[in-house]
This record gives structure tokens, C-alpha cells and sequence, in this order.
């Protein structure tokens, strides 16, 4: 049977989830783990809402519906997160899931793990490595774009590839999973190095990465 990593991911989250209760700190500006938890519900089961995270217009509306769920109780909140989506969701396909949750899932263990004290890089398997390197591939596009800089990505398995054709241009180094939260709006909290012009360094550190 193929390896879920989405399912690897989640399941690992809502351990988490389940071990530091739903006021802990998250990498997710001014959200606890509650915050988090509802984020996620709502991405998943409430498609009204959902909308809200993609588009600007439905922002406020998105807001309303995930302080209304984050108020349940604590269980009851991270069993819809382990739980996942309803049947009828295309993410209850095994391809699906794989493709929208690897780094969704990924990305959120990291935000809870890394606000916490004394935590440190976890070392990933060669599967969770290649479909993270996979996922960051299609998404990076999107995701860094915003920094208006070119990007070459450099990982520690010897792939390298050109995501972003455009001058100036930075050079992102280091372990994929790092490379996926830096993509992904962590750049404080990502583990790499950056190669290129300072003026295009400094544009993508400061940039506000993500879709």
C-alpha cells in the first residue's frame, strides 16, 4: 500500500494537537492551536467559508464562521481535523489528498512544533522528502511569486531547479521541508541559505510568501 504522507501529516498534527491543548502557540500570527485547529475544519467542511482564505472578499465572512467553530470543545474540534472531510469531499480520494494536503498538513505540524520550546528539524524519510519536493514544485509558483524576484531551488538530495525565471534572482539552499515552509511564508523560522543580489534577498525574506 502507498505511503499517505497527507494522512502521516495529519494523524501526526492532531497528536500534537491532542498533547498541548488548544491555547498553545502556533508560527500562525496571533493563533493558538484552537485557531489552527478550526482553520482547518472549516477548509475542509465548511465550503462557504473556505472560500474566505482564497479570496479577499469573503475574508470577514471566513473569520465569522471559523471563531464560531473554534468555540467547541476541544475534542470535538480536533477529532473533525483527524476525521478529515465529509465523504462526498474529493480529498477522500487517496491521489487527491495526497496532492492538495502533503504540504498543507506538513506546513501546520511544523507551525505548532516550531512554536514550541527546544523543538528541532525532524529528519523525513525519502518519501515524505520526494512528494514535499513534488508538491513544492507545482505551488512555489504560486507561493513566491509575490517577492518579484527569480528563485532557483537547491535541495540537500542534489535536485535543483529553476522555478521562477526572472532577474534578479536568488537561489533558495537546504532541505525541502525547509524549502516548503520558506515558500510558504515561514521564512523567519526555515532553515536555508540564500544565494543572490542583497536587494533581491532581502525582497524575498521580507515578502509576504504564500497564496
Amino acid at each position: 500500500m502507498a505511503t499517505r504522507h497527507a494522512q502521516d501529516e495529519r494523524a501526526a498534527l492532531c497528536e500534537l494537537f491532542d498533547e498541548l491543548g488548544p491555547d498553545a502557540p502556533t508560527l500562525c500570527e496571533g493563533w493558538t492551536t484552537r485557531d489552527l485547529a478550526a482553520h482547518l475544519v472549516i477548509r475542509e467542511r465548511r465550503p462557504d467559508a473556505a472560500i474566505g482564505i482564497l479570496l479577499p472578499f469573503a475574508a470577514a465572512y471566513s473569520e465569522r464562521v471559523r471563531h464560531k467553530v473554534a468555540d467547541s470543545d476541544w475534542p470535538t474540534l480536533v477529532g473533525a481535523v483527524r476525521n478529515g472531510p465529509p465523504a462526498y469531499f474529493p480529498t477522500r480520494i487517496a491521489a487527491i489528498d495526497e496532492l492538495a494536503n502533503t504540504n498543507e498538513f506538513f506546513v501546520h505540524h511544523e507551525d505548532v512544533r516550531r512554536a514550541q520550546p527546544a523543538w528541532q528539524p525532524r529528519d523525513l524519510d525519502d518519501g515524505l522528502n520526494e512528494a514535499l519536493w513534488s508538491a513544492l514544485c507545482r505551488i512555489g509558483r504560486l507561493t513566491l511569486r509575490r517577492a518579484g524576484v527569480g528563485v532557483v531551488l537547491d535541495d540537500s538530495n542534489g535536485r535543483r531547479r529553476r522555478l521562477i525565471d526572472r532577474e534578479p534572482a536568488v537561489e533558495l539552499r537546504g532541505p525541502v521541508g525547509e524549502l516548503v515552509l520558506f515558500a510558504n511564508g515561514r521564512q523567519a523560522h526555515a532553515q536555508i541559505d540564500i544565494d543572490g543580489p542583497a536587494t533581491a534577498v532581502e525582497r524575498i525574506r521580507n515578502a509576504h510568501l504564500g497564496i
